[in-house]
């Protein structure tokens, strides 16, 4: 940050009274800009056939990771909750219409300043197509997922989670919120 997003005036780089980290402040009109992390926000969309979860994953249309494969999911806009946020972003990159169930996982990206969470969800019906952002949209079994080709830590760990809570169903298990910080060595832009 480079000038005042309230007057326009050159900003500095320092800690204010009474806080204890650095933050650009302008020195003309007093304030202080704090930069807080991104949320980014999506769905496992499953469809259940004779008794099997199958996921719907997106091919990146965009970089970041052009051409792997994702859950749908995507920034956070503002005025909008996150669970509208996961509707939406699946709707745009998915074209799929889904019944939204409780938040499933909880990552910390916090080398890239981001908080990334999914919501488990069952699609309402098979009539998905992939938006401007995917390449293509597709149905993976857990042993179809291209697990070398997952655009992202998050997803894969998030789908690890799903596929193990999935398993223990048969023992009386439950899906559970899973919580989990990211501190893989990929390059910033690769998010």
């Amino acid at each position: 940050m480079k000038y005042c997003s309230e007057c326009a005036h050159p900003v500095s780089l320092i800690v204010p009274p009474d806080d204890n980290r650095p933050r650009y402040v302008c020195a003309n009109c007093g304030a202080i800009h704090y930069q807080n992390p991104k949320m980014v926000i999506g769905s496992i969309p499953v469809w259940e056939q004779d008794g099997e979860a199958r996921i719907l994953l997106c091919r990146r249309a965009i970089e970041p990771r052009h051409g792997y494969w994702t859950l749908p999911a995507g920034f956070m806009e503002n005025n909008e909750t996150t669970a509208d946020a996961a509707l939406r972003e699946t709707a745009e990159e998915a074209g799929a219409r889904i019944e939204l169930h409780e938040l499933f996982s909880l990552l910390n990206v916090a080398h890239v300043h981001q908080v990334h969470m999914f919501y488990r969800a069952t699609l309402l019906d098979l009539n998905y197509a992939a938006g401007t952002e995917s390449l293509e949209v597709k149905l993976f079994t857990e042993s179809e997922i291209p697990w070398d080709q997952i655009a992202f830590p998050t997803v894969g760990q998030t789908l690890k989670f799903f596929f193990a809570d999935r398993a223990s169903l048969k023992n009386g298990g439950s899906y559970g919120l899973h919580t989990h910080d990211i501190t893989t060595s990929m390059r910033q832009r690769d998010y």
